[in-house]
């Protein structure tokens, strides 16, 4: 069990690293690199929709959001541009990092979300 879900962990690494060259590429729509960055900053980001110290959910955001996002982001880019992330991506499997740039972009959609949810809440 444990070493299936170490594989699982292995692949969904490489898938965002694959993810993170067709965000890159100029044949992918744009609509699809804006997903593909929003869900990269999100993985990336090292603050989480909910905290994983949160027991059972501080983990289900990481096990159904950032798979969800993923599969999503994988479809909307053409199947030939994602051969050519994959294969990019084998050649250099380097390490994803935590990005300032994924957390600045969270917090500013946290933070937009609180304001919404805010506003809704007030004019009700």
């Amino acid at each position: 069990m444990l070493e299936r879900l170490k594989k699982a962990a292995k692949r969904l690494k490489a898938e965002l690293l694959a993810l993170g060259y067709a965000a890159r590429d100029p044949r992918t729509p744009w609509y699809a690199r804006a997903f593909a960055l929003l869900v990269l900053a999100y993985a990336l980001s090292p603050i989480d929709l909910i905290p994983d110290f949160i027991p059972v959910l501080g983990y289900l955001d990481d096990l159904l959001l950032l798979p969800a996002g993923l599969w999503l982001a994988l479809k909307l880019i053409p199947p030939e541009v994602m051969a050519d992330a994959h294969a990019e991506a084998a050649r250099n499997p380097h390490k994803l990092a935590k990005s300032t740039w994924g957390l600045l972009l969270m917090l500013v959609i946290y933070a937009a979300l609180i304001v919404l949810a805010w506003r809704w809440w007030t004019l009700r």
